[in-house]
């Protein structure tokens, strides 16, 4: 195909046509493809479908008939047959009635392992084709810099390095090798969403530029750079006064020209419509629609409200060249022919069934799960239990609840979006949903009740949810202290119901003012502590919770984050020992929200009240650090060596460090290479992450690690905003967490001030043989 020949036959309604997209829904009738309502709304074919199985309750076999049958028209009853691209949501999984449901991103980060990020998105690839799908609006690569912010839960953390390397790896499974084969990755949101006023979400960001760079940016350069990442989604908010849906510095000028993005631009979804009904930049559609083209969004999401009659009106008044409309149409139909579309936009019903919810899948799921757990606190080494325990109290709204275990964009959050809190123009309606349907194919998620009944099945295992997630059951504490009263220890599951509805406690849209949990369920663990009985706190959070007001409540507290389909499992399993938790936090968990923020990377003058230091009623330092993370056994670091002791730019410094399991069980722990420029022209942060691995190691086992970091990677963006290396002296810090230091080491770069074309990620660490 020669994609400058099709732009040259193009009608202008054609060309439009390729700039927005339709709900599956809005050609569907029943659970069938609706040639009707195709030929009245897109006549001329279409950029892109939205969601055909985060939009229907189709399964995998009909999903892909669908899909089919929606190119077939497209092929052969449109004039030019142009193919459309398929987008799905993909945070935690294809969200789609019957796909794998895997742990929440924050969970996924927790890991400190991207190669799972990895297996997990080559996964997701493999079922999205499958059923004809082609692009993921995934990953999310803002940072988790306000917990108040609801969507903390879809960021891959605070930290920009980490992030950078588990966002490079979410690509490099979703895109494979070759597109042909592969879907489109997604980064967003470009960029700022995630440090909103009040942490609210959408709201005005208000960040200086120099922090932009150095801290927003360096994930979507780690993307663009790295990856080729083949699509980028605008961010909501506005920043400093200009809006990024509107602003071609920001889309144009910094993502493609400075950072060397060569992919698709898609808006968010209504984001080109808000900029008349939301942000009030722009009078009309037509208004709204030229200022997104222009200043770089390519296509037009979820569906047309503006690159449609608008565009054409705004061409026939002038104001609109055809050139900057060829531009976009150009990038979009390239697109489609990497992918292939334009050869076969076809998949194989019959296989479909291969590709969803094998053994080996579940197992992956199974595994990240295990490797994200976090023991936050094991006082008197609570945990493991005994599999021997006669009688254990379990208690909590969240302890029975499977539905506790999957994200804001997991198919059942959406559906109940979608099916109870209808919105104009988005999703089917009440008399399309057969709620014994979506049962029927929706994947088994074992609750953490269930899953521990299967560990110890000759216990006496007592049950109360004890209240619902935000409100009281009658009796329901008297019942919950009645039974653990009976344990020999009480586990209570708490935290978080994702989505995207009122009900939910975490997600879009669901920002939080305090960050504790809803008070019944403080009441809940205080009354069951105060029974003497030993407390496991169980959370399954989306929220980065504050926990002060509780913690003392409970001797072990096990951080499960928002697990997925094997969650209940996997906590069971390290309940008793199956397993040792080795997660690491990936976010800073404050004392209380009147700290935020509160991240490890602070300035020197930062985190601390000149001169006193603590504010007048706590601490300013996090609750837990980040990087955090408690296991069943203890860890010993020793021969730290850091060499060269100078080294110019074009040279690697080298760190060395022999890590023991100096316990009785097999356990992993992540070692954690943190950096600090001592002097620099612009104040640079306390501790910077710069690398680290994650061991397995037996007991009594020592493995000595070998980190290789380029000198490049110690440049950061100065006041003018240029990526320079400064000579001078680097502190090389190693340890198991930021706030646990275990061995620190310099060394100093020496040579000019130099000014960097771009960043580099390309840090290694090899095993040194003993």
């Amino acid at each position: 195909m020669v994609i400058s020949e099709l732009l040259n036959r193009m009608t202008l309604d054609e060309k439009i046509a390729q700039l927005g997209a339709v709900w599956a829904h809005e050609v569907q009738d029943g659970r069938a493809f609706s040639h009707a309502k195709a030929r009245t709304l897109i006549p001329h074919g279409i950029g892109q479908i939205t969601r055909i199985g985060g939009d229907t309750t189709l399964e995998p076999p009909a999903a892909a008939r669908f899909a089919n049958a929606i190119q077939r028209y497209l092929v052969e009853e449109t004039r030019l047959g142009i193919p459309a691209i398929v987008h799905e949501e993909t945070c935690a999984g294809l969200m789609s009635l019957g796909s794998t449901a895997f742990p929440q991103m924050l969970g996924v980060a927790a890991t400190w392992m991207p190669d799972l990020a990895e297996a997990m998105t080559r996964v997701i690839r493999e079922q999205a084709r499958a059923v004809g799908a082609h692009q993921a609006l995934a990953p999310v690569l803002d940072l988790a810099l306000d917990p108040r912010w609801g969507r903390c839960e879809e960021t891959f953390g605070e930290d920009p390095l980490l992030a950078s390397h588990f966002g490079m790896a979410y690509v490099r499974g979703l895109q494979g090798n070759d597109l042909r084969t592969g879907i489109l990755a997604t980064g967003k949101h470009f960029i700022g969403h995630s440090l909103s006023e009040g942490g609210l979400n959408c709201n005005p960001v208000h960040m200086g530029w120099n922090d932009i760079w150095n801290v927003l940016m360096m994930p979507f350069q780690a993307v663009v750079q790295e990856t080729n990442i083949a699509a980028i989604m605008n961010a909501y908010p506005e920043i400093d006064g200009e809006v990024v849906a509107a602003s071609r510095r920001l889309l144009t000028q910094v993502l493609r020209e400075q950072l060397g993005f060569n992919g698709i631009v898609v808006s968010d979804y209504e984001a080109i419509t808000m900029l008349n009904s939301f942000h009030f930049v722009a009078a009309n559609e037509i208004e709204a629609a030229l200022l997104a083209l222009q200043a770089g969004i390519d296509m037009e999401l979820p569906t047309r409200r503006c690159y449609g009659d608008a565009l054409k009106t705004a061409l026939e008044q002038g104001r609109l060249s055809m050139e900057t409309l060829d531009t976009a149409v150009e990038r979009v139909l390239r697109m489609k022919e990497a992918l292939g579309l334009f050869d076969n936009p076809y998949v194989d019903e019959g296989a479909v069934h291969l590709h969803f919810e094998t053994p080996a899948q579940r197992q992956l799921a199974r595994t990240i799960a295990a490797k994200s757990l976090t023991l936050l606190k094991n006082d008197a080494n609570l945990l493991p239990l005994s599999e021997h325990v006669r009688t254990l109290a379990v208690i909590g709204p969240n302890a029975d609840a499977p539905r506790a275990h999957l994200g804001d964009y997991s198919y059942a959050a959406v559906i109940e979006l979608l099916r109870f809190a209808p919105m104009p123009g988005l999703g089917f309606g009440a008399d399309d949903f057969d709620a014994e349907h979506v049962r029927r194919h929706a994947v088994a998620v074992p609750s953490v009740l269930e899953s521990i009944r299967a560990v110890v099945p000759h216990a006496d295992v007592l049950y109360t949810p004890g209240c619902r997630l935000t409100t009281p059951i009658e009796h329901g504490i008297e019942e919950a202290v009645r039974l653990a009263q009976q344990a020999e220890v009480a586990v209570v599951v708490l935290g978080d119901r994702s989505g995207l509805t009122p009900d939910a406690t975490s997600g879009e849209t669901r920002d939080s003012s305090t960050l504790r949990l809803p008070a019944v369920q403080e009441e809940l663990l205080r009354a069951v502590a105060a029974t003497g009985t030993p407390v496991v706190l169980v959370l399954l959070s989306g929220r980065v919770p504050a926990l002060s007001a509780i913690e003392p409540l409970a001797q072990a507290i096990l951080e499960a984050w928002i697990p997925g389909e094997e969650g209940g499992p996997a906590i069971a399993d390290a309940l008793f020992g199956r397993v040792v938790p080795g997660g690491k936090l990936p976010v800073s968990f404050p004392r209380s929200v009147g700290q935020l923020p509160v991240y490890y990377y602070r300035k020197p003058s930062g985190g601390r009240s000149h001169w006193y230091g603590d504010y007048l009623t706590e601490p300013t330092t996090p609750l837990y650090p980040f990087g955090h993370g408690l296991s069943y056994t203890t860890f010993e670091y020793d021969q730290f060596a850091v060499w060269p002791k100078q080294a110019t730019l074009d040279e690697t410094v080298h760190v060395q460090i022999r890590v023991r399991n100096s316990g009785d069980v097999a356990a992993d722990e992540v070692v954690q290479l943190y950096s600090r420029d001592r002097f620099a022209s612009s104040p640079r942060p306390v501790k910077e992450l710069k690398a680290f691995a994650r061991l397995t190691l037996a007991p009594g086992e020592a493995r000595t690690l070998r980190f290789h970091l380029p000198v490049a990677m110690f440049a950061f963006y100065d006041v003018a905003l240029d990526l320079v290396v400064e000579p001078g002296t680097i502190e090389i810090m190693v340890g198991a967490s930021s706030a646990d230091i275990r061995a620190r080491g310099v060394f100093e770069i020496v040579g000019e001030r130099t000014r960097l074309a771009r960043r580099s990620f390309a840090w290694r660490v090899e095993t040194v043989a003993e």
